[in-house]
């Protein structure tokens, strides 16, 4: 017979390895090359040791002088705080006393849950992995409040059913902004019901309860912010990435450029490039213009890939159309306290009633951040365009 105890064991047992699995290796391509750790994590805190450039005992002498002075490497102290991943699910008691006894419905009953938990977690988990830690998905261009519809800088960040915030200079307006229809063509999102004040330009939506509590992700590490990690980047030069920006079209020497100059000066292996789908489509055809085979290859978790010099190039939905960028990824690390649990409550229980509802929720929790610990051996590459001409309308 199904009930609640026997729901409990198996989100338990058997989902969690799969939910693990899946948030792990399969929510987004870059996250499948970064590194996950419990170490440096201290309390709430990470605190991460990173060199800076190389030992100083090193030198050439005679045959009879002074040895080298020994000097020990370089290091710089990163702090940041663990940020809180949730992600929840809620079956009905109608639900569950349906299915008590047919553990077919059952199991379909929670797989449904938990495929609907686990879509909207990956999408959310690489949507952070570029974004700047803010929560930030976009600013309001315009209101219209007889159809309770938005137009917005960009849609990139937002999906239907997503569940938003609206703030004005910092104050929040609305709280739980349901999102009924993203129209991707015009850049406008419809609430499912009106806000309780209107929306006006230049008002910022979030995702619900996530201002700038999301990891800190390249927009991060790539963005105009003064600190990074607790560091002052005026005073840390080596915590500037490198960045270029071009109105030329994307091109292996274009790539090269910048893999040259992190190879030469930080001593960096790019080993990944994540790019616009209109860029990765312009890559393919810059290649098929100068008859050159289109190597394609396969990622762990599935994901197909572009190759340039043996290194994959990835499309990602949440990579700006015309921006590239070119990491090595054994510089980043997904520092956390525990891989992905179920919060239990009293008694080690994972359901929970919903207070005042007929319903049970459980939740899904990771504590972690992401910490890259040589932002110079970075790349970005924007402005590229992506309108390739052929190069070979011109031959007779």
């Amino acid at each position: 017979m199904v009930d609640l105890t026997s729901c409990q064991a198996a989100l338990k047992d058997a989902y969690l390895v799969a939910a693990c699995n899946q948030l792990n290796t399969m929510a987004n391509p870059l996250l499948t090359k970064i590194k996950q750790s419990t170490a440096n994590v201290y309390g709430k805190q990470i605190i991460k040791m990173a060199p800076i450039g190389l030992n100083g005992g090193v030198g050439a002498g005679s045959e009879t002088g002074l040895l080298p002075t020994a000097n020990s490497n370089t290091y710089a102290e990163f702090k940041t705080t663990l940020k809180n991943l949730y992600g929840t699910i809620e079956i009905s008691d109608k639900a569950i006393r349906a299915s008590e006894s047919n553990l077919g419905a059952f199991v379909n009953l929670l797989d449904a849950e938990m495929e609907g938990l686990l879509t909207a977690s990956k999408f959310n988990l690489g949507r952070m992995l570029y974004g700047d830690g803010s929560g930030l998905v976009a600013t309001v261009s315009s209101y219209s409040s007889s159809t309770h519809t938005a137009t917005l800088d960009s849609v990139k960040n937002i999906m239907e059913g997503m569940v938003l915030d609206s703030y004005s200079e910092d104050v929040l307006d609305n709280a739980g902004l349901r999102v009924k229809y993203v129209d991707r063509v015009n850049k406008t999102v419809t609430f499912v019901n009106a806000p309780n004040t209107d929306l006006v330009s230049n008002d910022k939506l979030y995702v619900q309860g996530s201002k700038d509590n999301e990891i800190t992700g390249l927009g991060a590490i790539f963005g105009a912010g003064s600190t990074l990690y607790g560091l002052s980047k005026t005073e840390n030069k080596w915590l500037t990435p490198y960045t270029s920006t071009t109105s030329q079209e994307i091109s292996d020497d274009v790539m090269s450029q910048a893999v040259d100059f992190l190879a030469e000066y930080s001593a960096s292996n790019i080993d990944m490039i994540t790019c616009g789908s209109a860029v990765k489509r312009a890559y393919q055809n810059y290649l098929s213009y100068y008859r050159r085979n289109v190597d394609v290859m396969e990622l762990q978790g599935g994901y197909k890939a572009l190759t340039f010099n043996g290194i994959p190039v990835v499309t990602d939905r949440f990579v700006a159309d015309d921006t590239m960028y070119l990491l090595d990824t054994s510089k980043f690390t997904l520092h956390q306290l525990c891989d992905w649990e179920w919060i239990e409550g009293e008694g080690g229980k994972i359901l929970r009633q919903k207070a005042g509802y007929p319903a049970y929720t459980a939740t899904l929790v990771k504590y972690a951040d992401l910490i890259c610990e040589q932002p110079n051996a970075q790349a970005k590459i924007s402005g590229i365009k992506s309108s390739v001409t052929n190069p070979f309308t011109s031959v007779v």
